[in-house]
């Protein structure tokens, strides 16, 4: 349930309705927006009746949410969620670019990535340091020695580093290599993995799992926040369907419907998306045109001896023609937004 209150309520009236939710064995929320002050009650609202809220002068309406999400539901923040990372914002009209290799494959291949995804407009270096594969038989990954390259990387180029971490005993083990850490498609039900992301103060990308309903993807994000951390990113990046034409099914329409559903920033991975370098370019312009707050993308110097997912990776030089036709889009999209 959700309460709005007037706008010259005092803190000793919001607090009375904060405690009065509290004794009623319900976990209250204060939910400050720039305009209004919100109250949201999580658990059984059947026993609010006994406060009497609507009677209360100070109480502008009652709102019952019948969603089974409550934290990262649009309708207890009406203002989308902004992300800061450093100097950079994630959503709030801001296009973000996350770009790198698959995999990190070596020191030297990861520091001259990273440079050239700064030097062409990215805002964040992605890489793979533990690599969850279908075939055993595939690049797994260097593990911790993939870390020690990435955080080489950061302090060379100064960008944050957005890494996959697969267990919850490496989430605070492995803290100080990562600035936004990454719950891959595979383990997006992983509920132990989710609560413990739940326990940091670095945002979390949650990719949408390969056949999960978007509803799913919402609850689990809901895991994240219930466990104390709101800074959450989305990420849809392609489901299975009968489709086989291309690696996955990109789901475009999953971006306005989620930005509609929840407060949190989406981004968009059309690399696993698609499956192909050159859909990949493509869908990237699409994410930017269906509103999506940035794209997820493989860059690599070079993509064809990439030891993970070449085919799905563009070069960077591709890199740098792809950013500058975003950034005209979205400047054409703020103009018509005049």
């Amino acid at each position: 349930m959700i309460i709005v209150l007037r706008k010259n309520v005092t803190k000793q009236e919001s607090d009375s309705i904060l405690k009065g939710i509290e004794n009623l064995g319900l976990e209250p929320l204060y939910l400050p927006g720039s305009e209004k002050i919100v109250i949201g009650a999580l658990g059984d609202e059947r026993k609010l009746q006994a406060l009497q809220l609507e009677a209360l002068p100070f109480v502008e309406r009652v709102i019952p949410i019948l969603e089974p999400h409550k934290l990262v539901n649009r309708k207890f923040h009406d203002e989308s969620t902004v992300i800061t990372l450093g100097a950079h914002a994630i959503g709030g009209g801001t296009f973000t670019f996350i770009a790198g290799p698959c995999a990190v494959e070596s020191r030297e291949q990861i520091i001259e990535i990273a440079r050239q995804v700064k030097d062409k407009g990215g805002h964040v270096l992605r890489g793979g340091a533990f690599k969850p594969r279908t075939s055993p038989y595939s690049f797994q990954g260097l593990k911790e020695e993939g870390l020690e390259y990435l955080k080489e990387a950061r302090a060379v180029t100064g960008l944050p580093i957005c890494t996959e971490i697969i267990h919850t005993k490496d989430v605070e083990r492995y803290y100080d290599y990562y600035d936004i850490l990454q719950i891959g498609a595979r383990n997006m039900q992983n509920y132990d993995l989710l609560l413990e992301a739940g326990k940091i103060d670095k945002p979390v990308l949650l990719k949408r799992g390969l056949s999960a309903r978007l509803e799913e993807l919402i609850m689990c994000a809901e895991y994240i926040a219930l466990a104390g951390n709101p800074r959450i990113i989305l990420c849809e990046r392609g489901i299975r369907t009968f489709e086989t034409a291309m690696r996955n099914t990109l789901d475009l329409a999953a971006v306005p419907y989620l930005k509609r559903e929840t407060h949190l920033p989406v981004v968009v991975d059309p690399s696993h998306g698609t499956g192909d370098r050159e859909l990949a370019y493509i869908m990237a312009k699409a994410a930017a045109i269906v509103g999506a707050d940035g794209i997820l993308i493989e860059v690599h110097t070079d993509p064809d001896r990439a030891k993970s997912d070449g085919k799905q990776t563009i070069s960077t030089e591709r890199f740098s023609k792809l950013v500058g036709e975003i950034e005209k889009l979205m400047h054409l999209s703020a103009k018509e937004c005049q």
